[in-house]
This record gives structure tokens, sequence and C-alpha cells, in this order.
């Protein structure tokens, strides 16, 4: 019998990041502050797993207050009017390295959807000292900012553009087992029991 496995993000070690190319010669990198998913498997087959996440646009930060504000503005993201980033995914095939899958979804910025192809790389499944079950995952990919309308940019005096178009996912995911019972709770409880004994 098969068994439907809810699984959540554990936030202090996750990290739904990017970077793109910043005067053609370097990078600057970003990430998405606040960010929750409802993640179902087929007991803890991920060729089977619903993904449905949000990412609050507003909580982006690049490590400078001037440019987070500009990327929250109605030339970026417009996060007053469109609050949340979404990707809704139910389709993942294992690549021909069996640790690796490739994960399609639909990628909606700005009120515009697109599907998109990311990389996957299983990092396996553990229980951490708390008697947790968890999942590991690096996930990354490639997209073209101007799909979404994020087309500001602005052009060097040497030739090209001070941003580039296209823009690297990066992101790193610890999910944890919904479905399974706290160890510790349930070790707690029990010895409650037999104090009350």
């Amino acid at each position: 019998m098969t068994n439907r496995t809810k699984w959540s993000i554990d936030k202090s070690h996750s990290e739904i990041g990017f970077k793109i190319k910043h005067l053609t010669i370097a990078h600057v990198k970003g990430r998405f502050k606040t960010f929750d998913a409802n993640i179902y498997t087929i007991d803890k087959d991920f060729t089977t797993a619903e993904i449905d996440l949000r990412i609050d646009a507003s909580s982006i930060t690049t490590g400078d207050a001037k440019r987070d504000e500009h990327l929250k503005s109605t030339g970026f993201f417009d996060a007053q009017k469109y609050k949340h980033i979404i990707f809704n995914s139910r389709y993942i095939q294992q690549s021909e390295k069996s640790d690796n899958y490739i994960l399609w979804g639909e990628l909606t910025i700005k009120g515009i959807t697109k599907r998109i192809k990311l990389n996957v790389q299983f990092g396996g499944i553990v229980k951490d000292p708390w008697g947790k079950e968890k999942a590991g995952f690096a996930v990354t990919g490639k997209i073209n900012r101007s799909d979404w309308e994020l087309v500001w940019n602005t052009s060097l005096e040497a030739g090209g553009l001070m941003v580039s178009e296209e823009v690297i996912i990066l992101c790193d995911l610890e999910l944890i087992n919904v479905n399974q019972k706290d160890l510790a709770a349930e070790l707690e409880f029990s010895a409650q029991k037999e104090n009350i004994l």
C-alpha cells in the first residue's frame, strides 16, 4: 500500500537564491528571505513529487538596501502589486545520473507564467539528532528575466548592458518529513507516562 508523504521546507537550513552578471565582468548574488511550500510524494519517491512553492517578492535581499528597493519597484518585481513569486510542478524525471533529477514546472512572476526546467541534485534522506527525517536537494537552472517583463537595463559606454538577461537560479533545500512523528516529543511523552504510572 502506498502512502502520501508531506514535506515542508526547513527554512533555517534552506536558501532560495540567484546570481546575475553585472557590468559583464562579475556576478551579483541575491536571495529571498521568506518562502514556503507544500510538497507531497508517494512514499519517499521524489519522482512523484507535487510542489507548490510561494516566495514573498518583497523579501528579496542582495546586500544593498538601495538596490533591493529598486528590485521591489515597478521596474522589476513590482512587489507591492505582485506579492508572490509562485512555482508549481507535477513532473520530475530521474536523469541518467542516479542522484540527479530534471524538474519541470510553471514559474509565475508579475502574473506571467512560463514553463521552466531545473536541475536537481538529490543529497539523500537522513534522520537528524532529534529523529526528524530530512531530505536534501541542490537546485540550479537558468532563466531569461525578460520572459517575465523584468526588463530594466542601461547600456554601458564600452558596449553591452549593465545587467545580463540571464539569471542563474541557485537553491539549497532541506525538507522535513511532516508525516513522521517527532521522535523527541514521542520519547518525552513516554517518559512522562512512565512517571505518572
